[in-house]
């Protein structure tokens, strides 16, 4: 019998009350007596069966692998033996940089993993982070998050890939790849999110509305989703908070069910965000009860609700009474069983205990970890200063996240999701200060002060770092932001918990926060040479003081190595490649300051510039690289077909090093108003000093399509600049093609990704 018929033959002996506990989930501490799971607490709560369990291995009673393993196994254990169908649970987790669990690899936030420019890499993280999940029996991962960051005041941009939606689909596509292996019956679902345009809501507010064209809204923020979709194969996606024109996206039928099921063909099963269903009516105020909301919700396309059982009792009652059909109820289950088959859940639900390590964050991790976090390190400044000389005489460290392990983390690292009284973590994160330690000679003297916290207004700590910084030949400030869930999610204030990034966190302003500028100025008054080492989860406006330092090295959250990783850099084992994946902006209010913006956007402002501080795709290195010969083969295309785009990188410097070709591509005259430029291709290879290596990228025609004022997607005809920048401003190499016929409508299925090839 085949899955489907499997799934209708179960359907068909499923009660009401056994259909609605299939769309709802338990949060595991509900199901735990201390910290062994009850069979008394489970029998009521679980005596229907349960869709789905909420976090074993990031519950806040901080399980460890084998008691989260155990339980796993527990759970699946009664709903088998002592439910009347046997359905077994999909356990899920967060898993946005590492899974979200104690002992669990911290890999660098995912703002970081976008800065590596590097696929493949990003492939291979999400790959480890797979086989952990899997360690303890979860098969179902939350993330990734594919929103662009289109506004820096948005606390969570730091879950972002970046600005730009072929760069979040590239990084996207490998990350979901990676979690889900070749197999999903050895795999873990991943989940795209959150569905869509989240990252430029209305002030930069976490959940306010989003004010977006039916164009732009397909042409940019669609785009990541429907190739990790179509591409990618997917199975689970999750609505965004907000409203789009008035429709929540957790009601919106257009959204989830039009474009997501009927024009992409999604397979999977949609979830809902954590209370997203219930803020219909307490949000949003478009369902007076839990009823309404989860009508709208269903009807909508949404599956199962997250995170814990809500409206159980209403909701059977509603469809008893018919006002609920269903018929919808069915629809969404059939969903759930499908995935559970294809999973092998019923085959065999457990995870074997005898293979769980006590702790999950072994060498191997580390290693990748360490590489991962050097790779995602980009170098904005550097006046010749760097690298320093590791017998240098002495050094002061100075700053709020120079001695922290905890804000080397970002907010869904699980010692920093999980609010606790001491600032100690569940793994080995190697500091900032300890990292320089270990990597100086033996005679050089490491003086450190912390200098102020990272948003406090207290400066009693400045004397220590001036007297400190007077003793040394240089300083490295190590200064930024502090990662976390709002606080008013734990009854805290932000004075309590100094978070001023994260889930919830949003600022009116973008510099770096409390006093932290105001001891850069003080440092400078010593005239020692200052490098600024930025640990932080959102584009940061620096402006005010770039001149006061040497250097600037952008760090973002860089997770457990984060220490040894940027030492690597400070003092040579490592020549930076990182590359931004946002623009920086030199004040908050030239935000949106995207560089694909459209040619009206660039009016200058009385104050500033109309470009960025520091462009998107930007990044210096220790060596240099010479770019030449340029082709571009044919000149004239039709639509369907290819483009070649040929192009030499030399290193002409002392240094191997990893650069990150960039093919930018623009239509200056089209039939709608376009981006004045868009990334269509990158490429990160390694060349060695005196090396010349040869760039190809394929460049399928169809990449080009966009929506005409008829809302059809459409390859034009016209002239298409081809741009080879080292960045999105920097432009090395130009040349033309044209496209030849007339305009056509392309197939939703379509090619999104140029090919790479390098001689």
């Amino acid at each position: 019998m085949d899955v489907d018929s499997k799934v209708k033959e179960l359907l068909k002996r499923m009660s009401i009350e056994e259909k609605v506990a299939q769309l709802q989930s338990i949060p595991v501490d509900k199901l735990l007596d201390g910290r062994k799971f009850s069979e008394e607490k489970a029998r009521d709560l679980l005596r229907f069966g349960i869709g789905q369990i909420t976090r074993v291995g990031g519950s806040r009673i901080g399980l460890s692998p084998r008691d989260a393993a155990r339980t796993v196994n527990s759970i699946q254990r009664f709903l088998v033996e002592r439910t009347r169908l046997g359905i077994p649970a999909i356990v899920h987790e967060e898993c946005l940089a590492g899974l979200m669990a104690p002992t669990a690899t911290a890999f660098p936030q995912a703002i970081a993993l976008a800065s590596t420019w590097d696929p493949d890499l990003v492939y291979r993280v999400a790959s480890a982070i797979r086989e952990q999940v899997l360690s303890i029996g979860s098969r179902h991962c939350l993330s990734p998050v594919l929103d662009l960051c289109r506004d820096p005041r948005w606390g969570r941009c730091e879950e972002t890939y970046g600005e730009d939606p072929y760069l979040v689909s590239s990084i996207g596509l490998a990350y979901i790849t990676g979690l889900q292996g070749t197999e999903i019956s050895r795999g873990v679902v991943a989940t795209t999110k959150h569905f869509a345009g989240h990252g430029f809501s209305e002030g930069g507010r976490n959940i306010a509305q989003v004010h977006l064209g039916a164009r732009e809204f397909r042409e940019q923020h669609l785009y990541p989703f429907e190739a990790a979709i179509r591409v990618a194969g997917a199975l689970s996606v999750m609505p965004a908070y907000h409203e789009i024109d008035g429709i929540p996206c957790h009601a919106n039928r257009e959204l989830l069910t039009d474009i997501l099921r009927w024009a992409w063909g999604f397979k999977g099963i949609v979830v809902s965000d954590y209370g997203g269903v219930v803020q219909l009516g307490t949000v949003h105020r478009i369902a007076r009860d839990c009823r309404e909301a989860f009508k709208m919700a269903l009807e909508a396309g949404v599956d199962i609700n997250f995170p814990d059982v809500v409206c159980f009792s209403e909701l059977v009652e509603a469809i008893k009474e018919g006002t609920v059909s269903e018929s919808l109820i069915d629809r969404a289950v059939e969903r759930i069983l499908k995935l559970k088959y294809v999973l092998g859940l019923f085959d065999n639900p457990f995870v074997d205990e005898s293979k769980v390590p006590e702790t999950l964050d072994g060498e191997n991790y580390r290693r990748l970890a360490l590489e991962a976090a050097r790779k995602s390190i980009v170098l904005l400044k550097n006046d010749g200063i760097l690298p320093l000389p590791k017998n240098i005489s002495a050094v002061a460290v100075i700053g709020p996240n120079a001695d922290s392990q905890r804000n080397l983390l970002g907010d869904y690292h699980y010692d920093a999701h999980i609010p606790k009284e001491k600032e100690d973590t569940s793994i080995k994160v190697v500091t900032i200060l300890e990292g320089i330690r270990r990597k100086v000679s033996s005679s050089t003297r490491v003086l450190y002060a912390k200098g102020c916290d990272v948003a406090s207004t207290d400066r009693r700590g400045f004397e220590e770092a001036v007297r400190i910084a007077r003793e040394a030949d240089a300083i490295i400030a190590v200064m930024g932001e502090r990662s976390g869930l709002s606080p008013r999610f734990f009854g805290k204030t932000f004075e309590e918990t100094q978070y001023t990034s994260g889930e919830g966190v949003d600022r009116a302003s973008i510099r770096l926060p409390g006093v932290q500028e105001e001891l850069i100025r003080e440092l400078h008054r010593t005239g020692k040479p200052i490098i600024l080492v930025l640990i932080n989860g959102r584009p940061l406006s620096i402006a005010p003081i770039l001149t006061y330092v040497s250097a600037v090295i952008e760090a973002w959250f860089p997770g457990e190595e984060g220490g040894n990783a940027v030492a690597d850099v400070i003092f040579g084992d490592c020549n930076p490649s990182g590359r931004l994946p946002v623009s920086i902006p030199y004040d908050v209010g030239q935000v949106p300051i995207y560089y694909s913006r459209k040619p009206s956007s660039f009016r200058e402002y009385l104050e500033y510039q109309a470009k960025p501080l520091f462009p998107f795709g930007f990044g210096l290195s220790y060596t240099e690289y010479r770019y030449s010969n340029l082709s571009i083969d044919p000149v004239e295309v039709k639509p369907f077909g290819f483009v070649k785009i040929g192009v030499d990188v030399e290193n002409i410097g002392r240094l191997d090093g990893e650069e990150t070709v960039q093919l930018y591509i623009a239509k200056e005259y089209s039939s709608v108003t376009r981006p004045v430029k868009e990334l269509k291709g990158f490429k990160k290879i390694l060349i060695r000093s005196g090396e010349r290596k040869r760039v190809v990228f394929t460049l399928p025609v169809e990449t080009l399509a966009f929506y005409d004022r008829y809302m059809r997607l459409v390859i034009e005809p016209g002239e298409y600049r081809v741009i080879i920048g080292r960045n999105s401003e920097e432009v090395l190499l130009e040349g033309k093609f044209k496209v030849v016929g007339d305009a056509v409508t392309v197939s939703e299925k379509r090619q999104y990704f140029s090919h790479i090839e390098v001689y």
